[in-house]
């Protein structure tokens, strides 16, 4: 099983980035996927989440109306597109998968149910 983030880098602030998650080794339409992302020196916090066939997400409310999560089934892939981004939004960010086929737009699963997790990508943005 393998979760690979990329795209992450150094952007100015109300900049643009993608980062991307592939995912491999396992059924990855069966699984709904989470965004994450830990800051120096404090916890690793949620950031969306998109359901199994991309029909339903759920957004951190600082995060609501500038990132959006799609996904590609027939490509294992998942996407977070952040714009406006700002300062605060500096931190390494991950891709999890977490088993389950419900709709997540009005229930998430806490970050201790999530089965898989990537590596991390570092995301910094200058003021």
């Amino acid at each position: 099983v393998q979760l690979q983030a990329s795209g992450g880098g150094l952007v100015q602030a109300g900049g643009s980035l993608r980062l991307s998650c592939a995912a491999s080794g396992f059924t990855f339409s069966n699984y709904i996927m989470g965004w994450f992302r830990q800051a120096p020196g404090k916890e690793r916090e949620f950031v969306g989440i998109i359901s199994w066939s991309g029909s339903s997400t759920y957004y951190l409310d600082t995060v609501k109306g500038r990132f959006s999560i799609s996904r590609d089934n027939a490509k294992n892939m998942v996407y977070l597109q952040m714009n406006s981004l700002k300062p605060e939004d500096t931190a390494v960010y991950y891709c999890a998968a977490h088993r389950g086929s419900y709709s997540v737009r009005y229930y998430q699963p806490s970050i201790d149910d999530y089965n898989y997790w990537g590596q991390g990508t570092q995301v910094t943005v200058s003021s």
